[in-house]
C-alpha cells in the first residue's frame, strides 16, 4: 500500500471515493489478489489522532474539524426552525473512526424489504454471508449469525455496569425480555451492546481493512483531496478531478469509479459531475450529464431524543470525569488492562422494543450512557447523571441534499424534515414515556433523584412535541439519497447492482443506496454493502 498525496494523471483499474466504512472495505478486498490496481481517495487526513483509537475519544472527535466536516441542516420548520449538527467523518476509516462504536446490523425484514427494491440478492438470508465475511465476534458465537475471521472486530461488554443492569433490570419488569446479542435470531429485547473494539481499542473500517493491506504494491490511498468531479466519454466514468494542497490533478479508471462518499456526499459528487434533477442542475449552471431525480431525494434519518436523569448517589462516568482522581483512575485501568469507562466508548445499554399498538417488530432504539451532557460530544454535567437516547427505526419523514452552489468546496444544503410525518410525531410521543416508564420502574427508580431533560412537567403529547423539536438531534444515520431499484424505478439511481442506471463504469456502494433506512446503527450496514459490492464486481 502506498500513501501518495500527490498521484496525478495516474491510471488505475478502479478508483474508490471516500475512505469511510463502505470505501476502506471495496478498495480492500478489490486490491486484495493483487488482478488490480486500486486507487482509494480520501478527502480528510490518516487516522493518526489518539482521540480515534480510543473509544470514549468519540466525545473528542464529534468536534474535531480536523477529521469532521461538522455540517449542518438547514433550518427545519418541524424543528423550531433549528439548524441541526452533523458530524460526519473525514478521515481515513470516515464514520467508523469517529461513531459510537455500536455494532448492530438492523432487522432481518430490513432487507427483506429491501428485495422489493433490489431483488432477492439482498434479502436478509443472501446478505448474511458478507455481515459474518466482515466480522470477527469476541463473544461466544453462533455460527449461523458471526463471523469469527473478519476483518472488524465486534466485542460484546464484558465489565457490567450498576447503572446498566438497573436499566436492564426495570425493563424486564415492564415485560421487555433480555437479549444478549441484538445481531442474533432476534434484535428485541435489552441489553448490552456489542461494539466495533478489539481490546480496549477501536476497531474501524481502516484499521481492520487498511492495515493489513499495507504492503500492497496495487493499493494507493491519496490522502487530504477532494474529488470534485466524475469525468465520463459519454455515458461511461473515466475517472475523477480533485484538488490537494491547492493544485487540481486528475486521475484515470480503466475498468471504473466507485462512490463511497456517504449518503450526504456521494449525491453531492454526482450533482457536481451532472448527474441528478435537471432543472436544479441547470439553475447552478453545471452542464446536465443525466436528468436523474432521485440523486439526493429520500434522504432518511434517526432523530433522538435525549433524556437525562439525575443519580442520588455517585454511581455515574460523569462522577469519574469530574475527579481528577477519578480521571487517573480510569486512564490507568485503561493504560494497565485496556478496560473501563475509556474502553468501552459512551453508550453500553441498549433497548429495541414496540411502542405502537399496531407494531410487529420493535420501532424503537434506546441507547443508554453513563454519562449526561447539555450536548452528545460536550463537557459532562456536574452531577451524577445519566442518558437515555430514544430513536424512531424506521421515520417516515424524508428530506433532501441540495446544491448550495456549483463550488465543490460549499457544503451541500440538507434538508432532513424530522417529524413531518403524524406516524413519526406517534413513536416520539410513545418512546419517551416508555423511556419515563423504565425510570420510574424497579431497580432504576431506586437510583434515579429527578428527570433533568426534559423534565417532569413536560408530559402532555404536545408538550412532549415541542420537547422534541427544540430538542432533537441527528443519530447520525443518513441514509437513502441514491437509493437502489430496479431498471423501471425513476426514483431509483442504482440498480440492484449497484451501478448507476444508464452508465458503466460507475457503482456506488455506502448507506445512500438503501433504498430503506435500516432498522438501528448503520455503520455494519455500510461494511456488509462494501463487501457485496466487491464479491460481485470480483466474482
Amino acid at each position: 500500500m502506498r500513501e501518495e498525496p500527490n498521484v496525478n494523471e495516474a491510471q488505475f483499474d478502479y478508483i474508490v471515493v471516500g475512505a469511510g466504512s463502505s470505501g476502506c472495505t471495496v478498495a480492500a478486498r478489490l486490491s486484495e489478489d493483487g488482478r488490480f490496481r486500486v486507487a482509494l481517495v480520501e478527502a480528510g487526513p490518516k487516522d493518526t489522532s489518539p482521540w480515534i483509537h480510543l473509544p470514549l475519544g468519540y466525545g473528542k472527535t464529534m468536534w474535531d474539524e480536523r477529521i469532521n466536516w461538522k455540517l449542518y441542516t438547514e433550518p427545519d420548520p418541524n424543528m423550531n426552525g433549528r439548524r441541526i449538527y452533523w458530524p460526519r467523518g473525514k478521515v481515513l476509516g470516515g464514520c467508523s473512526a469517529i461513531n459510537g462504536l455500536i455494532a448492530i446490523r438492523g432487522q432481518a425484514e430490513d432487507y427483506d424489504d429491501w428485495a422489493r427494491y433490489g431483488g432477492d440478492q439482498w434479502n436478509y438470508r443472501n446478505v448474511l454471508p458478507h455481515f459474518r465475511k466482515s466480522e470477527s465476534f469476541a463473544g461466544a458465537a453462533n455460527p449461523e449469525f458471526h463471523g469469527k475471521h473478519g476483518p472488524i472486530c465486534v466485542a460484546p461488554i464484558r465489565h457490567r455496569h450498576p447503572l446498566i443492569d438497573a436499566f436492564i433490570g426495570s425493563a424486564n419488569q415492564l415485560g421487555i425480555p433480555c437479549n444478549d446479542d441484538f445481531n442474533g435470531p432476534s434484535q428485541e429485547g435489552v441489553g448490552y451492546y456489542s461494539l466495533t473494539t478489539r481490546n480496549g481499542m477501536r476497531s474501524s473500517a481502516a484499521v481492520g481493512y487498511l492495515r493489513p493491506a499495507k504492503r500492497r504494491s496495487n493499493l494507493t490511498i491519496v490522502t487530504e483531496a477532494l474529488v470534485t468531479k466524475v469525468r465520463f466519454e459519454g455515458r461511461r466514468a473515466q475517472g475523477i478531478d480533485y484538488t490537494t494542497n491547492g493544485r487540481k490533478m486528475s486521475m484515470n479508471a480503466r475498468r471504473g469509479v466507485i462512490l463511497s462518499a456517504g449518503a450526504v456526499h456521494t449525491p453531492h459528487l454526482m450533482m457536481l459531475s451532472g448527474i441528478g434533477p435537471a432543472g436544479h442542475l441547470k439553475a447552478h449552471g453545471i452542464d446536465v450529464v443525466a436528468d436523474m431525480p432521485g440523486v439526493g431525494a429520500n434522504l432518511r434519518d434517526h432523530l433522538q431524543l435525549r433524556l437525562i436523569y439525575r443519580c442520588n448517589r455517585p454511581i455515574t462516568t460523569n462522577d469519574e470525569l469530574n475527579s481528577l482522581t477519578g480521571k487517573v483512575k480510569i486512564g490507568l485501568q485503561w493504560l494497565l488492562t485496556r478496560t473501563g469507562p475509556l474502553a468501552v466508548g459512551i453508550n453500553q445499554g441498549g433497548l429495541f422494543a414496540r411502542v405502537m399498538p399496531d407494531a410487529t417488530r420493535p420501532d424503537v432504539q434506546f441507547h443508554v450512557a453513563t454519562l449526561s451532557a447539555d450536548m452528545a460530544g460536550g463537557k459532562v454535567h456536574p452531577f451524577s447523571g445519566f442518558t437515555m437516547s430514544v430513536c424512531q427505526l424506521r421515520p417516515e419523514s424524508h428530506g433532501t441534499i441540495r446544491l448550495a452552489c456549483a463550488d465543490p468546496t460549499t457544503p451541500p444544503l440538507i434538508h432532513a424534515n424530522y417529524l413531518d410525518s403524524e406516524l413519526d410525531r406517534q413513536v416520539a410521543i410513545g418512546g419517551i414515556r416508555l423511556a419515563r416508564r423504565i425510570a420510574r420502574t424497579g431497580p432504576l427508580s431506586q437510583l434515579v433523584t429527578r428527570e433533568e431533560l426534559p423534565g417532569e412537567s413536560v408530559d402532555s403529547k404536545e408538550g412532549i412535541l415541542d420537547f422534541a423539536r427544540q430538542n432533537g438531534a441527528t443519530i447520525f444515520h443518513p441514509t437513502s439519497t441514491c437509493r437502489m431499484g430496479q431498471d423501471d424505478d425513476a426514483d431509483a439511481v442504482v440498480r440492484p447492482d449497484l451501478k448507476v442506471r444508464g452508465f458503466d463504469g460507475l457503482w456506488i456502494a455506502d448507506c445512500s443506496v438503501m433504498p430503506t433506512i435500516v432498522s438501528g446503527n448503520t455503520n455494519l450496514p455500510a461494511i456488509m454493502i462494501g463487501e457485496k459490492l466487491s464479491s460481485s464486481i470480483l466474482n
